[in-house]
């Protein structure tokens, strides 16, 4: 399958970069690999399906997920993103990556359609704040010959797996490329750093809260953050509802950012919009406490969207909800403190909301744009 030349897409209206950029700098800013899914989201349910009964869900959303809710997210926040991914030879294939090239702006000379190869599919049902998800795919077949991969770039964001280094990881890093990892759960019950063999690679490291106290055997997630340092200079640990940690083992600096309280629709993709964040405010050069404000941020505002990757907020939409808790300050009804942390955004955001959207998931594939 042919994909036609992207279409001009809406510039970025805030570039974080901007004042770092130098001739001679990588085209890229971040680069991605990995698999990308159609992601089917349920939402509205009032608990969880039940053994031999049939449930309907208020909502739903369709859009890509996977690694494209990363490069979607670091792509809107203005950041220059490459994704190699392989994608299926069929509709869903297609879907997807016109969304993200066409769509977001993302460049996918790196990825590739597989003849024959259809494309792998979550479905997600989300309730109470949680959601469970059922997924249907298999690997692609190796491309020959290999790409050349990666391109040079400021930044690269790996997902670590136990048992499995990616040669790609070692290459960025002898680059120069910072590589920022998070990591899944352990299926072997094992929790062992040294079977993490890239995190040695990696500038900073981010898992959540039961990962980190379970891979440093503590039972506090900040004592577990100090224990990473010993493994990655940056240690970063999500603490759900409390917010995030973060540790620098080169200074010594900590950081301690509550969370921000939304109604939520949909926590799909929230973790990688956390990353994307935090990885953004890093390239920009700002202090450890402005970056996980910031990841926590752009999280907080994904989740009141469908899906994964067309949840994640662009600069408009921050602007947004600086402008609103202003409105909620000249009512009283905003604690001050809470404008102030956040108050090093305000020369970066936009002064008017951008003339159009962003892309939404839609219920069904086909729909021009919108969402339910």
């Amino acid at each position: 399958m042919t994909h036609p030349e992207p279409a001009p897409t809406e510039p970025a209206h805030t570039d974080p970069l901007a004042a770092l950029r130098a001739p001679g700098d990588p085209a890229c800013d971040v680069y991605l690999t990995g698999t990308v899914f159609l992601d089917i989201v349920f939402t509205g349910l009032d608990s969880a399906p039940v053994r031999g009964t049939e449930s309907w869900a208020r909502g739903m959303g369709s859009s890509p997920g996977g690694v494209a809710n990363m490069a979607a997210a670091l792509a809107r926040l203005g950041l220059r993103t490459s994704l190699a991914a392989a994608f299926g030879d069929d509709h869903y294939g297609a879907y997807c990556w016109d969304t993200l090239a066409r769509g977001e702006g993302i460049d996918l000379s790196h990825s590739r359609t597989v003849p024959g190869w259809h494309s792998p599919v979550t479905v997600s049902m989300a309730y109470e704040g949680e959601r469970t998800m059922v997924s249907h795919g298999h690997e692609p077949p190796p491309q020959e010959p290999a790409p050349r991969c990666p391109p040079p770039a400021r930044a690269a964001v790996a997902s670590l797996a136990p048992g499995v280094e990616a040669p790609w990881v070692g290459e960025a890093a002898r680059q120069g490329t910072r590589i920022f990892a998070d990591v899944g759960w352990d299926e072997t019950g094992r929790w062992d750093l040294a079977a993490l063999g890239d995190l040695t690679q990696c500038e900073a490291f981010l898992p959540n809260a039961e990962e980190a106290m379970r891979y440093t055997r503590t039972s506090c997630p900040r004592a577990a953050a100090h224990a990473l340092t010993e493994y990655v200079p940056l240690a970063v640990v999500t603490l759900g509802a409390e917010g995030a940690y973060a540790v620098d083992g080169r200074t010594g600096e900590t950081a301690s950012v509550p969370a921000i309280e939304v109604a939520a629709l949909d926590p799909t993709g929230a973790g990688d919009v956390f990353v994307a964040g935090f990885v953004t405010g890093t390239l920009a050069g700002w202090p450890l406490a402005d970056r996980l404000a910031f990841a926590g941020l752009t999280a907080a505002l994904s989740v009141q969207e469908f899906g994964g990757s067309l949840s994640a907020p662009g600069w408009s939409e921050v602007a947004a909800w600086w402008r609103q808790i202003h409105a909620y300050e000249e009512r009283g009804q905003q604690d001050p403190a809470a404008l102030e942390r956040y108050a090093f955004l305000e020369p970066l955001l936009p002064e008017a909301a951008r003339p159009w959207p962003l892309r939404r998931a839609v219920p069904t594939i086909g729909f021009g744009g919108g969402s339910l």
